[in-house]
């Protein structure tokens, strides 16, 4: 994962409670309900930043998930209640990156680990490479900074070049 700039990082929780549906036969979170709960931090993010799907929906926009990385840290039983701590991180290119950590709301303890990458799309399902005009003025809002030096994503990042 990425670290994060000195200056404070915007980011979001919310709270997600484990259901008799989202385990196995052991009782375990099936790993793929963690995308789930990954998509529920950034709905809470977008809701409180207002870059939620429907503001970009309306801003002409889609912006689909082309990577996900994620990192199983704990299992997590029926009934467990957890914390999603979605965190935005800047880039230069018009696309969204999220870092979210799940974790245990009894001790804290971190679940799992993961990354997304989302790209704009126009209404005709191409590909913005550059910077939509809604986006800038999103990021100028929020006083977001792209860091020209910035670490090296991960292996397996899309990477868009203005």
């Amino acid at each position: 994962m990425r670290k994060q700039s000195p200056k404070k990082a915007l980011s979001a929780t919310t709270t997600v409670e484990v259901h008799f549906y989202d385990v196995d036969s052991l009782s375990i979170v099936w790993h793929g309900h963690y995308l789930k709960y990954f998509e529920n931090g950034r709905e809470a993010f977008g809701k409180k930043f207002g870059v939620a799907y429907m503001d970009i929906y309306n801003s002409g926009y889609t912006a689909p998930i082309v990577d996900l990385q994620v990192r199983y840290l704990n299992m997590v039983t029926l009934d467990e209640t957890l914390e999603v701590e979605t965190v935005y991180v800047p880039a230069e290119s018009a696309k969204l990156i999220f870092e979210y950590t799940i974790y245990k709301q009894s001790d804290r303890s971190v679940v799992a680990r993961a990354t997304t990458t989302q790209v704009f799309m126009n209404k005709e399902g191409v590909m913005e490479f550059s910077t939509p005009e809604f986006y800038r003025k999103w990021k100028e809002k929020w006083g977001v900074t792209e860091h020209r030096n910035s670490p090296a994503p991960r292996r397996g990042n899309v990477q868009l070049k203005q």
